[in-house]
């Protein structure tokens, strides 16, 4: 299961060196688990009302720099699960410039509902998407 962006590297994404910003990658990478969960058949919002969810906070990140990118650079970011858990899953990030590997990424997302008592809580991963997940949905 994955999904692959394609996305020109602006002028605000930089630093004064004229490279990207590094805080820039996980916004990209966010935005790539967001349009991992359409691939998977539901946009956000309804794969958390679908299945009565509070949502999926991150819970551990990070990332691998292999070569810098620049203003004006034409980039593809491809994002897939890694592994499904019982209460989380791992998913990994690649952003390739000409098809060179420049950062590599990782995070860890809990699957959570609503919790009177605490505000959320962990819970198991409905069947149904983690079949999607997989892939064999």
């Amino acid at each position: 299961m994955k999904s692959t962006l394609s996305r020109r590297v602006e002028w605000g994404d930089c630093d004064p060196a004229g490279i990207v910003f590094n805080p820039q990658f996980f916004r990209w990478f966010d935005h790539g688990t967001t349009m991992l969960y359409e691939a998977a058949g539901w946009p956000k919002q309804e794969m958390l009302k679908r299945f009565d969810a509070a949502g999926c906070p991150l819970v551990d990140t990070r990332a691998v720099f292999k070569a810098p990118c620049r203003y004006g650079d034409d980039v593809e970011i491809t994002t897939e699960i890694a592994e499904v858990k019982d209460r989380s899953f791992d998913i990994r990030h690649t952003l390739t410039l000409n098809g060179k590997l420049c950062v590599e990424g990782f995070e860890t997302r809990v699957w959570t509902v609503k919790d009177p008592e605490r505000g959320i809580k962990s819970a198991p991963i409905p069947a149904e998407l983690v079949a999607r997940f997989k892939g064999e949905g």
